[in-house]
């Protein structure tokens, strides 16, 4: 798979829950269980070793699939399997393995020391953020939690398929490192609105996606970039009875304190009996 060139791939990066306080013996256990999960994961949808890319992460698993393997069936047959191999594993074992799972795509790079590249990042990002780890936190009787990227969701999981539930995930923001990007948040049995409960996610936008592009902002497409400045030059604030404009040289509003200006104009309400004028 190692090459001199990026080629888009599904990248899935899969982290187990309160690792760290585990011992030795344990931890060899989860470790023994979170592959054969992923082993029989990939074999109910047919991907072989030798069909994708795998790292071993400690108590987590970076996967990124050949070019041209499908991806409905990832997040469809793949991810129930895993469920259902966890449930499975957790109704005999003593010790409960809940994992998070990131799914993204793009362009990644094998440089032969292992995978580089954004959609790398980020698949890892989503798996390990604040938004996915407080999800689980707050939902201690759930196992397992997918967070997939917007372009992931947008363009595959939206699309339905065979065990896909695109009406059963949350869209939320992910600020993690430099990521400050929409993903979709999803746990296996739990309705969307309930789920939303857990993050405090807006549901699914309407279908011309709006709600997300407002959100999002900056770039062309929903969650490349931050949410563009405010114009220079123009701040308005406005209060009950009296509107504040300031123009040219206003430079900061700071906890309603202003500062570092050269003029204002403020105008009470035509109501007021007193209406004056300060530059």
């Amino acid at each position: 798979m190692s090459g001199s060139e990026a080629v888009s791939r599904l990248v899935v990066f899969g982290d187990a829950c309160g690792s760290g306080t585990l011992g030795m013996t344990a931890k060899k256990r989860m470790r023994d269980a979170l592959y054969g999960a992923f082993d029989e994961a990939f074999a109910a949808v047919d991907i072989a070793p030798r069909d994708r890319h795998q790292e071993d992460r400690g108590d987590g698993i970076l996967t990124a699939l050949d070019p041209g393997a499908p991806l409905s069936p990832m997040v469809g047959v793949w991810f129930e399997t895993l469920y259902q191999n966890l449930r499975e594993h957790n109704a005999e074992s003593g010790r409960r393995l809940r994992l998070r799972i990131g799914m993204n795509a793009g362009p990644v790079l094998d440089d032969g020391r292992g995978l580089v590249g954004k959609a790398v990042d980020l698949a890892c990002r989503l798996c390990d953020s604040p938004a996915a780890k407080g999800v689980m936190t707050r939902a201690p009787g759930s196992d397992l939690l997918l967070v997939v990227s917007d372009w992931l969701y947008r363009n595959v999981v939206a699309e339905g398929g065979r065990q896909v539930e695109p009406e059963q995930y949350v869209r939320a923001r992910v600020r993690f490192k430099e990521t400050d990007e929409q993903a979709w948040l999803h746990i296996p049995r739990l309705s969307a609105s309930a789920l939303s409960g857990l993050t405090g996610a807006a549901g699914p936008p309407g279908p011309d996606g709006d709600a997300a592009r407002r959100e999002t902002g900056g770039g062309p497409t929903p969650g490349d970039g931050p949410p563009p400045p405010t114009p220079t030059g123009t701040a308005t604030a406005a209060a009950p009875g009296r509107t504040i404009t300031a123009h040219g040289d206003l430079q900061i509003f700071d906890n309603n304190v202003i500062n570092g200006f050269t003029g204002i104009d403020k105008r009470r309400s035509p109501d007021s009996p007193e209406r004056g004028e300060r530059t």
